[in-house]
Parts: structure tokens; sequence; C-alpha cells
């Protein structure tokens, strides 16, 4: 899959027109070519949440960058229609120092390093310079978030799919109003996400649940923090995973991670329950291969079959109100950024 970089909004003649060399080598082209259609039209009218919602998850997602160009910020809820870029980067470079801009900075210097591939030191240096322009100018232009290791991750799998005029505006969003709770000033919001998991997996089979019972869930924070792009080494894997995850309430990331720990039942049923430092060292690396599509299949079936509000423990009561657990639950009812501070205010106080 190419990772070009293009520069304003893409036409539906630009798509199509990309799809010979940018389509899944794995589908004839007439089935992708129709999807794609079916992904524009719903991105183009009236803006078919629902029906892009489908896509995003159905087999292949949502197929090629170029249509993810269209998609992944209507499923946000941003525009990306921007103004000038030139004019509004003079503002947010004006701006004070975010506090965790030192550690920004350490991170970039570690990214890009499984994707994208060929690509000369000095076309990756471009990319890194890109990348902390993005979160930096996310961070000064909202500088009460707090940056987490991992978050460099998310972004530049965003940076590569939108380019560099669009992915500070989706990230904004992503920040404020699907990641919030990991950029909160303490990391309690961020661990109790993780307690989801224990219930999920007393619903779906209460003996694993049981073998695992002296290992703490803290074995999914690498993987939910960074929603997957800290572990997923193959570009296209984790951008057909953003299509899913992007796609759904921010608690299908928890769910995920339970299919996860379902597929490797066998495996963890041969170490002993007494043994929970060797538990946590397996469950906290991603089996390899990642079968995606049978994980988001089987995550969407438990989801249907065991909600949020009927897991056990009361897991779900515990979650704050303010939580993205709870304030992304339907697709359909988008906030702004202006809501996002707000639930962020209530949630630092709580």
């Amino acid at each position: 899959m190419m990772l070009e970089q293009m520069n304003g909004e893409n036409s539906d003649a630009d798509v199509y027109e990309k799809l010979d060399t940018r389509l899944n080598v794995e589908k004839p082209y007439s089935e992708a070519s129709g999807k794609v259609n079916r992904i524009l039209a719903a991105c183009n009218e009236s803006k078919d949440l629902e029906t892009l919602a489908s896509l995003a998850t159905s087999t292949g997602g949502l197929v090629d960058d170029e249509v993810r160009r269209k998609a992944w910020p209507i499923l946000l809820g941003c525009n990306t229609k921007n103004t000038a870029r030139t004019s509004s980067t003079q503002v947010w470079t004006d701006l004070p120092r975010h506090k965790d801009e030192d550690q920004v900075r350490l991170d970039v210097d570690r990214s890009f390093i499984y994707y994208p591939k060929h690509e000369s030191q000095r076309q990756l240096d471009r990319r890194k310079g890109e990348l902390s322009a993005v979160i930096t100018e996310v961070l000064r232009t909202y500088p009460a978030l707090s940056y987490f290791q991992g978050y460099h991750d998310i972004v530049q799998v965003f940076l590569l799919v939108l380019g560099i005029d669009d992915a500070p505006r989706a990230i904004a969003h992503l920040s404020l109003l699907r990641i919030r709770d990991f950029m909160l000033p303490s990391l309690s919001p961020s661990l109790a996400h993780l307690h989801l998991l224990p219930a999920i997996l007393q619903a779906v089979d209460p003996k694993l649940n049981r073998h695992l019972s002296q290992t703490q869930p803290f074995f999914a924070l690498a993987a939910t923090l960074t929603l997957y792009a800290h572990d997923i080494q193959e570009y296209g894997d984790i951008a057909r995973l953003f299509d899913f995850l992007l796609a759904h309430g921010a608690i299908v990331s928890i769910y995920f991670f339970a299919v996860i720990v379902l597929s490797r039942r066998e495996e963890l049923f041969e170490i002993p329950a007494t043994e929970p430092e060797m538990l946590h060292s397996v469950l906290s690396k991603l089996p390899k291969p990642l079968d995606l599509e049978a994980f988001i299949s089987r995550t969407m079936s438990i989801f249907q079959e065991h909600r949020p509000e009927g897991l056990p423990f009361r897991a779900w009561a515990n979650i704050s109100p303010y939580s993205v657990l709870k304030t992304t639950r339907s697709i359909d009812q988008q906030q702004n950024l202006e809501a996002g501070m707000v639930l962020f205010h209530k949630q630092v106080v709580r």
C-alpha cells in the first residue's frame, strides 16, 4: 500500500483514478471498486454515518488510504476543508511551549521505525518534522491535555493517511473526543478502562477469567492506550484496525483486546494460574499473525451479546459518566471540541 501524501481535498475522481494501483490485491477490482463507490456515497450524501460505520467494519474496512482520507474525518466529526495552513501555523507556533514537549521530541526521534518502508533518511526526517509539528500544534492549542508515551504512534498513522494539512484537526478531535481519558493529568481513568476486561471475560468465558484472576489487566495498557499502534508493525494492518475503531465507540477497543485474550485460551491454560508474571508477559504481547478480520468480527458479536450495561461486577457502573467510554456510544451524536473540553474539565475535578 502506497503512503503518498496528498495536498488538499481529493475529489471522487481522484480516488477512482488511483484505484488500479491502490486496491487491496486480495479482492477483485469490481468488488473493491463497488465498495469504494458505496463508501464515497456514504461520505457525500448527507454524511450517512451508519452506513459508513458498517462499511468500515466489514471485511477490508475502508479499502484504501485515498478513501480513508475522506472517511476518517467524517467518522471523527471534523471538517477537513481547512483555510490556508500558513496563517494558522504562525498562530500555534507563537503559543507558549507545552510542558511535555521535551518528551515529544524524544518519542518523535523514535518514530517511523516499521513504516513507511523504503524511504531515505531525508524523507524520514521530513516526516518526523511533520509529526512533531502536528503533536505540538495540538498540545499548544489545548495545553490542558497531557501527552502520554505512545501518542506519537497514533499520530504518525493519521499523518500518513491524512497528510500534514488535515492531520492536526483530526488529531484534536481524536484527543478531546475519543482518547481524552488517556490525556488527563492522572492515569486512573486509563486504568479504569482495563478493569472492564475481566468483566467481559467473565461474561464470555468464566473459566478463563478465573484462571487469570491473579493477573491484573495492566498487560492491556500499552495496546489499548495507543489504539494498538504501538504493537502492530504492519501499516496496512493498523490502518485497517483504525477503520474499525473510529467507526465505533471507544469501548470497542477493550472488547477487541478481550477477543485477543480469548483467542489464546489454550496457550494461557498451559501456564499455571499461580504464575501471574508469566501470564502477564504472554498477554502483554499481541499474537502473531494477528487475524484482524476474524478478531473484528468476533468483537462485534461479543459486543452485541454482552453489552457494557450488563457486564458483571458492576463494571460499567464504575465508569465515570464523563469518560469517553460513555460519551462515544452513539456515532450519530458527534460532539465538537468545545464539548470535549467541558467533559475534560469535569473528569479532572471528579
